[in-house]
């Protein structure tokens, strides 16, 4: 008997079109990079290290004696969503009802995908930071919505090579010219990743002033929040008329290093909750049972955690901008976040990705190149993205060989 086959189109292609130009992601494709040449991977964005051992303990004892290893409710254990709103009420002053405003999800990411389809219908347009992390683009894909572009342009005393300090800064009348009749919603990333800017609260208050005036939804993604040098971070739903109107988005993947575990949530409106909900559930449904209860007790870690959390990071990042500066690079020393963005136009370079895919036989480093989160790729040819969440020794090993290119 001849084996069985489905039917296929052939002028059609199996991917839906409107994902037709998302294709492995960056990240995987760097990451097997590093393995494949035993590189220092400083391009995806995941500690080296697992965080808090009491944290760990508490998952593998929510694991052993039965805890979440079945279906755990629909919008997250009861324990999670009162510590997510203990925590927004602790550092923020942010009430909200862990019965009604509050939702757990499979990560940040999901509560992204959740969130835009969720909210937009085909035709909306949204306005999104550029360079934005990539799932944006294509979770509006995904909703047949538009995405408009507001790009985040360096600033730096003369882009001299190797200059330290500079950011990135948003341009409040390129973003409100970019509304129009048809935008729906902004998606705000602050702490930024990649660039590692901090929105100002001036900016923040301009932002939410444009919000209330036009009428527009926002969607937050703040899983940065407890990772800020300078300054510190102001939630967006925090600022007049924005409570009703914004849907703030966190995870533990990057405030307690246990990326794998897959622990978001999101804290909104009953209605904008509920909304986000009804998608979310034909999603994962739910997940990351036994977790839930160690995040739980890990919202509510000490002050002290925290503290030791940043000024650990800062350090780390001073290591690696000043490497990095040494080596040629131009540093745009990031206010928040673990990445830092270079400039490799000093090093005689132009083109980021094809720099990166050759920088692992050249040094023995992968990083990652900013073009890929742009739509605008002349925006960003030239920039090349680093994590500094690694461990000490790593990062020092990194600076060493990327001396080789200054050498």
């Amino acid at each position: 008997m001849a084996p069985m086959s489905a039917p296929v189109s052939s002028d059609r292609p199996f991917l839906n079109r409107r994902l037709a130009a998302f294709g492995t992601t960056i990240f995987a494709e760097m990451s097997a990079l590093a393995d494949r040449t035993g590189s220092i991977n400083l391009g995806q964005g995941f500690p080296d290290t697992d965080g808090p051992a009491e944290i760990a303990e508490a998952a593998s004892r929510a694991v052993l004696t039965g805890l979440g290893n079945q279906y755990p409710p629909g919008p997250g254990i009861p324990e999670l969503r009162a510590a997510i709103a203990a925590h927004q009420q602790r550092f923020y002053g942010l009430s909200y009802d862990p019965d009604t405003e509050v939702l757990v999800t499979a990560g940040a990411t999901e509560a992204i995908a959740a969130a835009l389809l969720a909210l937009l219908e085909p035709g909306d347009e949204v306005i999104a930071l550029e360079p934005f992390y990539d799932s944006y683009a294509a979770c509006i894909a995904m909703a047949g919505a538009v995405r408009v572009p507001v790009t985040l342009r360096p600033q730096t005393p003369g882009h001299l090579p190797g200059a330290a300090g500079g950011a990135f800064v948003l341009d409040l009348d390129e973003l409100r010219a970019a509304v129009t009749p048809r935008t729906r919603l902004l998606l705000i990333n602050t702490p930024h990743n990649p660039t590692g800017t901090v929105l100002t609260p001036a900016e923040l208050a301009a932002v939410a002033e444009l919000a209330v005036e036009r009428d527009l939804l926002v969607v937050t993604d703040e899983v940065y929040e407890h990772l800020v040098f300078e300054g510190a971070h102001t939630p967006l739903a925090g600022l007049p008329g924005m409570r009703e109107r914004t849907v703030t988005i966190s995870s533990a993947g990057k405030t307690y290093s246990f990326t794998g575990w897959k622990v978001g949530w999101i804290t909104a409106s009953p209605e904008l909750v509920t909304a986000v909900r009804s998608v979310k559930q034909f999603l994962t449904y739910v997940s990351s049972g036994p977790f839930q209860y160690a995040i739980a007790q890990a919202l509510a870690l000490p002050d002290a955690y925290y503290d030791t959390l940043r000024a650990d990071l800062a350090a780390k990042r001073d290591i690696l901008a000043d490497g990095l500066a040494a080596a040629g690079f131009e540093v745009f020393r990031p206010q928040g976040t673990y990445f830092i963005t270079t400039d490799i136009t000093p090093l005689g370079e132009k083109d980021g990705l094809a720099f990166c895919r050759a920088l692992p036989e050249r040094c023995g480093v992968v990083a990652v190149p900013n073009q890929v989160f742009y739509d605008d790729k002349a925006a960003g040819a030239a920039q090349v993205r680093w994590a500094f969440c690694k461990r000490t020794a790593v990062l020092e090993e990194a600076v060493d060989r990327l001396g080789r290119l200054a050498r």
